[in-house]
């Protein structure tokens, strides 16, 4: 019986070429545009690292006093080198990292090749394993290397394709700021978005991959400067690096793994009592002030996804509703033309069910249609969203299979849902009315 009806359908569907032409345009823009939103907010707002982010906290410190950072009493979500340094001693976390931005002038070997400079991050040995970090060769150093201010280096697979062909670089040689460091890791593609590990520095989404990783302790003896944002509350009494060193500003960021809720609890009592020391010494003039968030807590306080964003999913969302209520229309009114149709079928044995089951298929058919529709204009639509978006989120905007179910499966599901009512009513036609009409 669905081979008939799909028949009867198709039949019905080229009877009035304009109206099936209005009802799939309808569908297919609703449901392009709903999907064009929903493969940015799902790319901005996914879980950067679902399996762990809830045992990685990023501790914030007031060090400049209430209200300096923020209207609201927060504390800078970065931390000044003496915070930074403090907590890395005592060393109270699970595994722990501070980090800060750098971009080095990378030389590569053989004659003729120019420098050049490329992205990058100072951290300590245990940032690896907390991040979970994939490697396809070697691995990160360890902490006798942090202590010992070691040349190593972990580079990123994008510039070992770049300088070592792609091949198994570990061991060979590479020569940052002048100076050789030894490779001991090559990273898998891996750029997590967001970027939870650097927001202060990103604000949570970069299109480009970090190439190297260097020793935090190296970098700041042997004077790699800042890359990143630095946030001051006065002027720095000293010029230059060390100078920053030296100062309350901040850029820093820092990261920890408390793996369950008595750490946590630990930890956030560590940090009021580190600052109440810091009063103490004279150094902070306030009361404790801090900030312990997981990484889902600290991503949605400080608004990493664009509002932009969400605003635009609800619109879209809202416009394939109103394409919903125009379709609703269009099939009430194909619908009940055919009431004479409907009384014949009635009148000659055909039941209330089939004939809701007819006219579903047919609802069903738009709806696949317009979902084929949808397919097309959602394609176009992630191809131009660096039109509207800033690159580095419109790169993350991609159209994969579960994206092309999704967009089938809700122009058909959604056609249905509209049919539901006009085919109701298209069921309670009663034949003997119909036969007397007509």
């Amino acid at each position: 019986m669905f081979g008939y009806y799909l028949k009867l359908a198709l039949r019905s569907l080229k009877r009035s070429p304009g109206l099936t032409a209005l009802m799939v345009l309808a569908i297919g823009i609703g449901v392009a545009a709903s999907m064009t939103s929903w493969s940015v907010f799902r790319a901005v707002s996914g879980d950067p690292i679902p399996w762990k982010s809830s045992k990685l906290f990023v501790p914030q410190i007031d060090m400049w006093g209430p209200g300096l950072w923020s209207k609201d009493n927060e504390p800078p979500q970065a931390m000044d080198y003496t915070d930074a340094m403090a907590l890395m001693r005592e060393h109270r976390a699970k595994l722990q990292s501070a980090s800060y931005q750098i971009s080095p002038s990378v030389v590569p070997t053989g004659a003729g090749r120019h420098p050049m400079n490329v992205s990058g991050q100072a951290v300590y040995s245990e940032f690896f394993p907390m991040v979970d970090a994939p490697f396809v060769y070697g691995n990160g150093w360890n902490a006798g290397d942090d202590s010992q201010r070691a040349a190593v280096v972990v580079i990123s697979s994008k510039l070992n394709g770049k300088l070592f062909g792609g091949g198994n670089s570990i061991g060979k040689s590479l020569s940052i700021e002048g100076q050789d460091y030894r490779v001991v890791g090559v990273l898998d593609h891996w750029n997590p978005q967001p970027r939870f590990y650097d927001v202060v520095n990103t604000g949570g989404f970069d299109d480009g991959t970090v190439d190297v990783f260097v020793p935090f302790e190296r970098a700041i003896a042997i004077g790699i400067p800042n890359n990143g944002s630095t946030n001051c509350n006065a002027v720095p009494p000293e010029s230059g690096f060390v100078g920053l060193q030296h100062s309350p500003c901040v850029w820093i960021a820092f990261m920890a793994q408390l793996d369950d809720a008595a750490a946590v609890a630990t930890y956030r009592n560590y940090l009021d009592s580190y600052a109440r020391d810091q009063q103490k010494a004279g150094r902070f003039r306030w009361a404790p002030n801090n900030r312990l968030r997981d990484v889902p807590a600290f991503l949605d306080y400080y608004q990493v996804v664009p509002k932009d964003t969400k605003v635009s999913l609800l619109v879209s969302f809202g416009l394939l509703l109103v394409c919903l209520v125009n379709t609703i229309g269009l099939l009430l009114a194909k619908f009940l033309r055919r009431s004479g149709e409907i009384g014949v079928r009635r009148a000659l044995g055909a039941s209330r069910q089939s004939i809701y089951v007819q006219f579903l298929t047919e609802a069903s058919v738009v709806g696949l249609a317009g979902g084929v529709l949808g397919l097309l204009l959602t394609g176009v639509g992630v191809a131009s969203i660096g039109q509207v978006l800033p690159r580095s989120i419109a790169t993350l905007a991609r159209l994969d299979v579960p994206l092309l179910v999704i967009t089938l499966v809700l122009a058909v599901l959604a056609t249905v849902l509209a049919g539901l009512y006009p085919t109701f009513r298209a069921s309670r036609v009663q034949p003997a009315w119909q036969l007397k009409s007509n």
